[in-house]
């Protein structure tokens, strides 16, 4: 199994001006814990980066320090995730068949989870990890106003790694391409071209680091792990 790694961003919400991948968690770079995570995954047989060019040299030395088995590629990424995908699926090695995207920035995901998705994308062509939602969601209008209190039974918070047939995510991405559609993550154009997205449960450890307070609550689950 191929795995796509977009890290391309800036933690601006993070107070910075840099690479958040860059930050480091229990003194290892976040990049780091997500390269552990798929190191140690039975599935995943290569990895892909996707990157600024100005941050290459900062990942070559992540990856010196981390020592993997597994073959890394750095891939020149795009001002937006979408483009940074786009360009990944361009950098696969010919004749990939499956691949797993995963944000740099969920960097407590386990080699578990990594296993779930990739052995789950055999029976499908598209799915993500997700997670039942817990709070009550209030659809808001204009004024602040709740308009409408969904039923949480049928809603589901999306997380990475999300898997796809390589053929079809490239054909998703091009016509996406060429009708400028704007998504923030690859199962939207997936539906978006009306094909099915399966959900894999995915792991309520495995959020997002956004903010300080993220990271505050990364170290304390790292801590735990240990």
């Amino acid at each position: 199994m191929h795995l796509l790694i977009p890290a391309a961003g800036l933690g601006k919400r993070m107070g910075g001006d840099r690479n958040k991948l860059l930050l480091t968690l229990l003194k290892r770079p976040l990049l780091t814990w997500t390269l552990r995570a798929a190191e140690a995954s039975e599935r995943i047989t290569w990895i892909g980066i996707m990157g600024q060019s100005y941050d290459f040299k900062a990942f070559r030395e992540i990856l010196r320090e981390a020592n993997l088995s597994k073959p890394v590629e750095l891939i020149e990424g795009g001002v937006t995730r979408q483009e940074s995908v786009y360009n990944g699926l361009q950098g696969l090695p010919e004749g990939a068949e499956g691949v797993l995207i995963h944000d740099g920035a969920r960097c407590l995901a386990t080699p578990q989870l990594f296993d779930r998705c990739a052995i789950a994308l055999e029976s499908c062509s598209g799915l993500i990890a997700a997670v039942p939602v817990k709070d009550t969601i209030k659809v808001v209008g204009d004024g602040g106003i709740i308009q409408s209190t969904p039923d949480r039974a049928n809603l589901w918070a999306a997380q990475t790694p999300q898997g796809f047939e390589v053929k079809l995510l490239k054909e998703c991405h091009e016509k996406g391409k060429q009708l400028g559609w704007e998504v923030t993550d690859d199962a939207a154009l997936f539906e978006r071209c009306d094909l099915p997205v399966e959900i894999v449960q995915g792991e309520e450890t495995n959020l997002k680091i956004t903010t300080p307070v993220d990271l505050a609550i990364a170290e304390f689950i790292l801590q735990n792990r240990s």
